[in-house]
């Protein structure tokens, strides 16, 4: 039976560099030449010559390497303590500071003002459709339904009271973001989801609403600057750009909790969580933990500006590139085209050929690349941490496939 080291020593070994893999082994063993493993003897003293993989999954996504190499360092030993991250308390001073500087630079990189809480719950994103409104609407709510999250927010809402929708694009596959609309003014806040993963369309600034804007950010959280202050509530699943799943971010102006007559249940309310500092329950400690090496990682490369500004640059060379090609097209209209989440489709001449383009992208190197199943078609996800040589590898495997086949 292996020693559990070994174990996460060869499990690991399967996808890193052997910088890496000796980094890992002089934590565990102190001396590579210890080391007892059933693998390639080959892995120990040479470089893996495996093709290098470009991640453009649409979430669990991309993570920053050294990010990674953290958070593997912290499973094997926290903080010297001697003990990994997965079996400390969640009420120890060295996981109180990770959450409290994660607090800390979630409201620097965003510009949080005061009277705004920072909360990092289980659940999902999913999980606040219902906390939502819950929370806040005692009467009615307008929504924007921009996609299939949109829509499923919507629809947890009507179980507590009247909602208005007050646009839609499902009548063109939401390959749109609707623009003339007028939200209710005594409606009790206005839903709207920022960013569609599966439509690659995207709301690029704060919107101005005459109630509290409530928005889900998951998948473009951290990819540009926000005005917070136009916002009521902010939240998101953290598995695009800040942590691995398991872990929900919430940003909430504390002025707009209590409204609402109905009892709420204690663990489906806000203010208990802000009462107890994320700590009514046990919290994902983990994902919080890699959620702030992740915020150390942006603001060590620049800040939320910096991000926007590579964001548009790897958005505009794929663009760019679709837009140019004989043989795709992109689906979003360009006006409202997402930074995060690129979708295209081959031409109607060149559709027999998309099953053969998945295969020689994967061959070499993409990953992730496959639209989502209600659409089809390709689908490359550019968050922060994607590299724009990634980008480029793509753009140059379509020009490639185009040349041989078009």
């Amino acid at each position: 039976m292996f020693h559990v080291k070994q174990f996460i020593l060869a499990v690991c070994l399967k996808n890193v560099s052997r910088e890496t893999f000796l980094f890992l082994s002089k934590i565990l063993f102190n001396n590579v030449n210890s080391l007892h493993l059933p693998l390639d003897k080959d892995l120990l003293t040479k470089k893996q010559d495996n093709m290098k993989k470009h991640n453009f999954c649409a979430g669990p996504s991309i993570m920053p390497r050294e990010v990674i190499e953290q958070t593997a360092q912290a499973v094997l030993d926290f903080n010297g303590s001697g003990l990994s991250i997965l079996e400390i308390s969640h009420r120890s001073k060295d996981f109180q500071a990770v959450l409290d500087e994660a607090v800390a630079l979630f409201k620097e990189l965003l510009n949080i003002p005061e009277g705004y809480s920072v909360l990092f719950l289980g659940g999902g994103a999913s999980l606040e459709f219902c906390m939502i409104p819950y929370n806040f609407l005692e009467k009615k709510a307008a929504y924007l339904n921009t996609g299939v999250w949109a829509k499923k927010a919507m629809k947890e809402a009507k179980g507590f009271g009247e909602v208005v929708e007050v646009a839609s694009s499902a009548e063109a596959t939401y390959t749109y973001i609707p623009k003339d609309y007028e939200v209710p003014a005594d409606a009790d806040y206005f839903h709207i989801t920022t960013n569609n993963t599966i439509y690659g369309t995207e709301l690029l600034e704060d919107l101005e609403s005459p109630v509290p804007l409530i928005a889900d950010m998951s998948s473009d959280i951290f990819s540009r600057p926000i005005d917070v202050t136009k916002y009521g509530m902010i939240y998101g699943g953290a598995q695009k750009n800040l942590a691995p799943a398991g872990v929900t971010f919430i940003i909430v102006r504390n002025d707009l909790l209590g409204k609402v007559s109905r009892h709420i249940p204690t663990m489906l309310n806000y203010q208990t969580h802000i009462d107890n500092g994320s700590m009514f329950n046990t919290p994902p400690v983990l994902p919080i933990f890699t959620a702030l090496q992740t915020l150390r990682w942006i603001k060590a490369n620049g800040g939320v500006a910096e991000m926007e500004k590579r964001n548009i640059a790897k958005a505009e060379l794929l663009y760019n590139a679709i837009d140019n090609s004989k043989m795709f097209v992109g689906t979003a209209n360009k006006e409202d085209r997402s930074r995060m989440n690129i979708c295209f489709v081959m031409k109607d001449e060149y559709k027999h050929l998309e099953a053969d383009f998945m295969k020689f992208a994967t061959e070499k190197g993409m990953v992730g690349i496959k639209g989502h199943r209600s659409v089809g078609g390709f689908r490359a996800s550019t968050y922060n941490a994607l590299p724009i040589e990634s980008v480029q590898a793509l753009v140059d495997c379509m020009a490639e496939f185009e040349k041989q086949n078009a």
